[in-house]
């Protein structure tokens, strides 16, 4: 799950809508879109890496029918069936991303890979964290009465910092009842078959691709590196035109500080030529685009110092407004606020204190 940057907003291709069209994207890599229906997405990438055994896919989309349909849509026009699939590839542990991974490992037997510290969101810590929000409900939604829908993976109604999670709207409420009703084991957690881990080598399209392990986004976050093609399946670690959120409720001490850093390693990857992003279009400019978001979170932390500055004993929301249009406000935009005023407790320049059991942060 990613959000939104600022207004105006230029054209943003991960909320293009999924589109049925399968195209190749590098040597025996073909980019494949699947649905989804997330706050400021439209799709997510599936890519299908060609190989003797058949095909793996990487990132097999959101958990239901729908997106498992379309999936098997896209590898019919690839010459493939759904039996041709033996490996599924996480990148990271949320829904849009291995919802249809353990579908895959029931009816063909598929090796699940992904970070050997994988879980999904709805585990731990990180159960905690939102997971799906429209923006008209992110605006004040219907409340939290006996109709209000809270899903099973998701069930936390008070946010760490105090304030209250809102339910799902009606219309996200209905959708993922539905899938339920389709069928439970939609929503079981992915059993892993193979656990990797940073420099670890997985052979994929009739060549080796390095794991990077990528914390920020989530701690079990993965890129793969082809340097044989110059090859960096990014996940949501770089995308080309959005930010990927970064929460505060995370098993990471300080997912801000561990992003930043697994944005300046891009520059240790030479020759990237084609980067494959979880959603949007495929670039080039990967050193580039890593900069510019370290440089998009410093200016927000630069507004929370300032902020800091003029308000004693703010809380999360009043900084929340700060940083985001009012259109996003909600559990997501209060959450990566969240990391931002943690970041910056944990290097001393605020400090955390409590009021009417809503967390404050005031300059030191």
């Amino acid at each position: 799950m990613v959000n939104d940057e600022y207004a105006p907003r230029p054209h943003r291709s991960e909320r293009e809508p999924a589109g049925e069209e399968v195209t190749e994207v590098a040597p025996g890599v073909l980019r494949s879109q699947l649905p989804v229906s997330l706050p400021g997405l439209g799709h997510v990438n599936c890519y299908l890496l060609e190989d003797e055994r058949g095909v793996a896919v990487v990132d097999p989309g959101l958990p239901g029918p729908v997106s498992f349909d379309a999936l098997k849509r896209r590898l019919r026009s690839a010459g493939y069936g759904i039996e041709n699939v033996h490996t599924a590839v996480i990148t990271h542990s949320h829904l849009d991303h291995f919802g249809g991974a353990n579908r895959l490992r029931t009816l063909t037997g598929a090796e699940i890979v992904a970070h050997e510290l994988f879980r999904p969101t709805w585990a731990a810590v990180e159960a905690k964290e939102p997971v799906e929000l429209p923006m008209a409900q992110a605006r004040g939604g219907s409340g939290d009465g006996d109709d209000a829908y809270y899903p099973p993976w998701n069930p936390i109604r008070t946010n760490p910092w105090g304030s209250r999670r809102r339910p799902l709207s009606s219309e996200a409420a209905k959708r993922w009842k539905a899938v339920e009703k389709d069928d439970p084991t939609w929503f079981q957690t992915p059993e892993i078959a193979k656990g990797i881990s940073e420099n670890e080598v997985i052979r994929l399209a009739r060549r080796d691709w390095l794991c990077v392990h990528t914390p920020g986004h989530t701690e079990d976050h993965i890129c793969l590196f082809d340097p044989d093609y110059g090859v960096m399946i990014t996940g949501d670690h770089v995308l080309p035109t959005i930010t990927p959120h970064i929460g505060g409720i995370s098993s990471q001490p300080d997912p801000l500080a561990n992003f930043f850093d697994s944005l300046r390693r891009m520059h240790d990857f030479k020759g990237v030529k084609v980067v494959l992003p979880a959603h949007g279009h495929p670039f080039s400019n990967l050193y580039e685009r890593s900069d510019e978001i370290v440089r998009h979170h410093e200016g927000r932390l630069e507004i929370i110092r300032t902020a800091a500055k003029e308000m004693e004993f703010g809380t999360v929301v009043d900084y929340m407004k700060r940083l985001f249009a009012e259109r996003v406000w909600g559990d997501l935009a209060e959450s990566e606020t969240y990391a931002h005023l943690e970041h910056l407790r944990a290097a001393g320049e605020v400090v955390a204190g409590s009021r009417s059991g809503l967390r404050t942060y005031s300059h030191c």
